[in-house]
């Protein structure tokens, strides 16, 4: 590995005005063989670094909000409740940590920036001649899935948008509970020539008592460091671990393929009688938000299983154009 540190050394003259002492300037300047680089653990250590120092500003803001009392016994518990969050919340930093560096163990150390050339990508009506099976972009197909008392409504628009010169196709994703909008979703996906779906980001607009609440989750490829992600193969392998996108600290999505001859899985809508891709995702912000997601062919997305509580997200219903 080549490492070499150059220092260099000036001193500003004392005669300078209202200097009345020299001034010592160092300037290190390191270049790093690229091929020897751990890029990747060092994004690791540095959003650890980040989340460290957020949650710090976090406690020390509760802690001021419970010093401001007379009331001494109050403000100490307040203070200890305030504690035992921030102890929680440094362990959540180094789960997520964690689960960078195994991210980083299965891929590879280099910097994450895809190649994307739009001549490689198909056009909406050649997608729609020649979909992905497992997750086809053919618009006007519905997919109305349900999960104890949320209603998911996954419908591919006509609608496109173009992002880093790639015409993408807007799938919209609605959920409701109770028959109340909770979340509208528009992603953003584009098929390549090999088959690859690929994942360009989303504006997720999430509701509250029928009022707009936030955009947390929303992000786009080529904003702000943002680079897009494979949602699914073009040609599935089991064992295959990617990247479903990537805004660091927002949206980082991983999925493994642990299986391509499911069959025993169904639901109200579908089953895998036909052979179901099986996938796990998970991403390292939520360590134990870790998904399995059965996808038919010629239909997408059948059923999604919560791997910690075992809650399903089932296919009632599909629409195909």
């Amino acid at each position: 590995m080549m490492h070499n540190s150059i220092f260099y050394k000036k001193t500003i003259a004392a005669s300078w005005p209202g200097m009345a002492f020299a001034t010592l300037l160092f300037c290190t300047v390191t270049t790093v063989d690229a091929d020897n680089q751990h890029i990747c653990s060092s994004v690791a250590s540095t959003t650890f670094k980040a989340c460290k120092a957020d949650i710090l500003d976090d406690f020390l803001i509760q802690k001021a909000k419970c010093q401001n009392t007379d009331d001494r016994h109050a403000a100490r518990e307040c203070i200890y409740e305030a504690k035992l969050q921030h102890h929680e919340d440094r362990e959540l930093c180094r789960e997520q940590k964690e689960v960078r560096k195994v991210i980083c163990d299965a891929l590879g150390e280099s910097a994450y920036a895809p190649i994307i050339d739009p001549a490689h990508f198909m056009s909406p009506e050649e997608i729609a001649v020649n979909p992905n099976p497992y997750f086809p972009l053919i618009p006007g197909l519905v997919r109305v899935l349900q999960s104890g008392d949320e209603t998911i409504t996954v419908t591919v628009t006509t609608d496109t948008v173009e992002i880093l010169g790639v015409t993408c196709i807007v799938v919209r994703d609605t959920v409701e509970e109770d028959g109340e909008l909770i979340e509208d979703t528009f992603d953003w996906y584009a098929q390549d020539y090999d088959g690859n779906v690929w994942y360009f980001g989303e504006l997720s607009m999430n509701y509250e008592d029928g009022q707009l609440n936030n955009l947390d989750g929303s992000w786009k490829a080529g904003v702000d460091g943002a680079q897009p992600g494979i949602v699914m193969k073009g040609n599935p392998q089991v064992g295959d671990i990617y990247r479903q996108e990537y805004a660091i600290g927002e949206a980082e999505d991983m999925g493994e393929i642990i299986s391509i001859t499911e069959t025993s899985e169904k639901t109200p809508g579908a089953d895998c009688s036909g052979t179901c891709l099986v996938t796990r995702d998970f991403l390292p912000i939520e360590p134990d938000a870790v998904e399995l997601k059965y996808f038919a062919p010629g239909i997408g997305n059948i059923l999604v299983i919560d791997n910690e509580s075992g809650n399903r997200e089932e296919l009632i219903e599909v629409i195909k154009p």
